[in-house]
């Protein structure tokens, strides 16, 4: 008898412990495309908007660390890999989080773009929201204006600083493009990669990271807790000027990552070969 509910309660414990395990399952998220990328590896975000479900949010997730939007009006389209995201008027994607990119000191920003020219318009690519910024709330945005189909002014707010200048390279011919945002620490420099080849030529106010007028070095992006694409701050709902000149991006946008390292030129060269 003593042997026979010795059995009885392994048995029931055993039960138990399946039954709590069961409980501690994930939700089923469906496939996405996942990096080869160490755990704490230099790629923090990934997005490659290729989910093919009827929900907005599953189909927009990073998959670095499965971080869902809160909110996406973006439509789908064909990307240069799978699917993309088409930018709506007024609107823009909204990540509440974006892993730990803020702890890098150095970094990368890279993504597809496909759209046309559109004169008079200021589009704002993305925005790495930090409340530090009075005006702008933003630790790295990306604007540009007097877009032709063989080059446009960008300018990329880091920080406190602008860099700007003329790209001359055809971002805006209704084609699919690769572009990557390099910063190195170690020499304070922005490099600036479209479709897979260093972009030359870029003057100092464009490469040259400063802080108090001397080498920037090392990032500071501690205090910036979310992330917004295809837009700016005003078109996620987040904190930032309401002007009627700042708008969305209007084209088509693919595979956006967020790196803590500055990407060397053969590894934008394999991501530019591998269309990702």
């Amino acid at each position: 008898m003593k042997m026979n509910f010795k059995i009885f309660l392994s048995l029931a414990m055993l039960i138990v412990v399946v039954s709590s395990c069961k409980k501690l399952d994930r939700p089923v998220l469906g496939d996405y495309p996942k990096d080869a990328n160490p755990p704490g590896g230099p790629l923090n975000f990934y997005a490659a908007f290729d989910g093919s479900t009827t929900n907005p949010l599953m189909n927009a997730v990073d998959s670095i660390k499965a971080t869902f939007p809160s909110v996406n009006p973006l439509t789908s389209t064909t990307g240069i890999s799978g699917k993309a995201v088409m930018g709506v008027e007024g609107k823009a994607l909204y990540y509440p989080a974006t892993n730990d990119f803020n702890k890098a000191t150095s970094f990368s920003i890279a993504f597809w773009l496909k759209n046309v020219a559109q004169a008079g318009r200021t589009e704002f690519l993305f925005s790495l929201v930090d409340d530090s910024y009075g005006w702008h709330h933003s630790a790295a945005f990306v604007l540009v204006e007097g877009q032709t189909a063989t080059k446009t002014t960008m300018k990329f707010g880091l920080m406190d600083q602008w860099l700007e200048g003329t790209f001359q390279k055809p971002l805006f011919d209704g084609s699919w493009h690769q572009i990557v945002y390099s910063y190195d620490q170690s020499t304070s420099k922005m490099s600036y990669f479209f479709d897979g080849a260093p972009v030359d030529a870029m003057t100092p106010t464009q490469t040259d990271v400063k802080s108090n007028g001397g080498p920037r070095g090392a990032i500071d992006f501690s205090k910036a807790y979310s992330l917004i694409l295809g837009g700016w701050n005003k078109h996620a709902g987040a904190q930032g000027p309401g002007d009627d000149w700042i708008k969305n991006y209007s084209g088509a946008m693919d595979q956006f990552r967020l790196y803590k390292k500055a990407l060397s030129a053969s590894e934008v060269a394999a991501l530019y070969a591998s269309k990702r």
